[in-house]
């Protein structure tokens, strides 16, 4: 797939590619779009813009990774970072790690990922309680928390569109 030569298709936004493409080159250039997503500068207008990014850059793990989108004053991303690794159904996520690596960025605010690999979105009471205890840590140092979004193959739910960041 790295060697491919992609051409302009006809209409805007699209592309020609003169040989067979495979799934996994199709997964491939997937990827591709979603890290360039959340490439440093992009502006972020709103959370579930980055839905479909999300769980194309979160759909391969089996167990439950947490990470962060760092972004700037102006709502542009800094960085996306996978922060934690955990199990098939949690994940330890230390507020004073997300809070230092927010710091270490110089981030004005974030927007918290993590996936549920058994594909339902919704949030589980320890996902809420987690969610309270990063945005309490984070505004202690004037880190604005945009939202909590949960991944999962079946959807992506915002904490932020369902009242619990208020």
């Amino acid at each position: 797939m790295n060697n491919r030569k992609f051409f302009a298709g006809e209409a805007a936004g699209t592309y020609v590619v003169p040989e067979q493409v495979t799934e996994t080159d199709i997964l491939a250039m997937a990827l591709k779009l979603a890290h360039d997503r959340f490439s440093k500068g992009r502006k972020i207008e709103q959370p579930s813009s980055v839905f479909s990014y999300l769980q194309t850059l979160m759909h391969k793990y089996e167990y439950e990774v947490f990470g962060a989108i760092f972004l700037d004053t102006k709502l542009r991303v800094i960085r996306f970072e996978a922060l934690f690794k955990g199990t098939l159904d949690a994940v330890s996520v230390y507020p004073r790690v997300v809070t230092k690596r927010a710091l270490e960025l110089n981030a004005a605010a974030v927007i918290l990922v993590h996936n549920h690999p058994s594909g339902d979105p919704e949030p589980s009471e320890a996902d809420k309680r987690m969610t309270h205890r990063l945005r309490d840590a984070l505004s202690l140092v004037d880190i604005h928390t945009l939202d909590h979004v949960v991944v999962a193959s079946e959807g992506c739910v915002s904490l932020a569109e369902r009242g619990y960041l208020e």
